[in-house]
């Protein structure tokens, strides 16, 4: 355990550049206003353009918003409103409701992943959704932000939020796991069709996720089973520091998280980022903003709880309980044969690096007691893991597959 040094260092160093980050803004003001005859000459668009690539990759991104403010429906733009219908220590429901009256669009809840970025990240997934359904999304945490006084929380805790959204939502509820949560999702269909619980999934989607992952191990894989469960406790577990409201919560950081993803594809970001300069440079505003607006939602990270993150890593990367059928839930071993009425869609990318061919898929053998036209498969060719959710590709091949899917399932069950 590396207690607080880790992160106090982080959090000192942030604070150490404020007065160059200042010294930036300020030159920025100077070199962008049009009065400034400096502005206009190559010299000073090339000074301007270094401020604001350093501006960028030094700030602190928070939380972003969704943003989603209207859809469009049957040719008419159609107001969006946001509302939170649950609040738990760890999360909150929240929904995106639309101003218009289709009592028959499917009720469609997204389970966001809880690895790193906020459920922001699905903004483009959402979006693709409103037009056809009432759509819900579990909008977590940054563990940073919960204090010591809310308790913990855990994969068991995940699997527990998601029953207790679904009993909110009620009967009738389609379900949408985006990668890491497949395997909670998966196991809280399993528990909820064994218990004949009403409000289990009319349909649940899973998306890239680790169901399986011996199928195919990917760079992440493999990093999960080299090293024992202690050498990630001691070398990216920490404490929060003050005078963070969760200080003093072990976590694992959203900074050592962003390091780790920003690793995997080094080459590519630097040069992204050459280009971003280039493009400020040129005056190419529009394909400098493109740039600044994906990095400003991938650089927003949060905190995970040690215990949360720990449990995924032995459970789902080193023993792969779920596959093995030795996953339990509170003392509960999960089986997924009890799944004998809720269809499946499991959806994979065909360049995913982070969960291989075939790891999804696996939910369907493991869902061996459930008819064979209620198990459906859909391989997304030339796409990646985040295009399997957001994206081009997203818009025009795989969310057509997804909406068909449930309406086809909303049909059988009557509503």
């Amino acid at each position: 355990m590396i207690g607080l040094g880790l992160y106090s260092l982080y959090e000192w160093q942030h604070a150490a550049i404020a007065p160059l980050r200042l010294a930036i803004e300020q030159t920025q003001g100077l070199l962008r206003n049009p009065f400034n005859p400096w502005s206009h000459t190559p010299a000073g668009r090339l000074v301007a353009a270094a401020c604001d690539l350093t501006e960028h990759v030094t700030r602190r991104y928070g939380k972003p918003r969704f943003g989603i403010e209207s859809t469009e429906i049957d040719g008419t733009e159609v107001t969006i409103e946001e509302e939170v219908l649950a609040r738990r220590p760890f999360g909150q429901l929240r929904h995106f409701r639309r101003d218009t009256d289709r009592p028959g669009d499917p009720r469609l809840l997204v389970v966001a992943p809880m690895s790193g970025h906020f459920a922001t990240l699905l903004r483009g997934t959402v979006r693709a959704m409103l037009p056809d359904h009432d759509v819900y999304i579990t909008d977590w945490r940054d563990a940073r932000e919960v204090p010591l006084y809310e308790g913990g929380f855990d994969l068991d805790d995940y699997i527990d939020y998601v029953r207790d959204w679904l009993d909110v939502l009620g009967p009738g509820t389609h379900v949408m796991a985006v990668c890491q949560p497949s395997v909670p999702v998966f196991a809280a269909l399993a528990l909820m069709e064994e218990d004949d619980d009403p409000a289990r999934p009319a349909s649940l989607v899973m998306m890239g996720g680790p169901i399986d992952t011996r199928v195919n191990p990917t760079a992440v894989n493999r990093l999960a089973t080299t090293r024992p469960i202690s050498w990630f406790e001691r070398h990216v577990i920490t404490h929060v520091p003050p005078p963070n409201p969760g200080m003093l919560r072990r976590v694992y950081p959203g900074f050592l998280q962003l390091a780790g993803f920003m690793s995997m594809n080094l080459g590519d970001h630097l040069e992204r980022h050459r280009d971003f300069f280039l493009h400020l440079v040129a005056g190419d505003g529009e394909s400098a903003e493109a740039t600044r607006a994906f990095y400003e939602e991938y650089r927003s990270v949060m905190d995970l709880t040690a215990e949360f993150y720990l449990q995924t890593v032995e459970t789902v990367f080193q023993r792969h309980a779920l596959p093995r059928g030795i996953f339990v839930h509170r003392d509960r071993r999960v089986d997924p044969g009890a799944i004998r009425r809720t269809p499946l869609l499991c959806i994979e990318g065909e360049h995913d690096d982070i969960s291989g061919l075939g790891q999804t898929r696996a939910a369907l053998d493991l869902a061996h007691n459930l008819a064979r036209d209620r198990r459906h498969y859909y391989l997304a060719r030339e796409v990646g893991h985040y295009g399997i959710f957001n994206g081009r590709r997203w818009r025009e091949r795989i969310a057509p597959e997804v909406k068909r899917f449930v309406r086809r399932a909303a049909a059988s069950q009557g509503g």
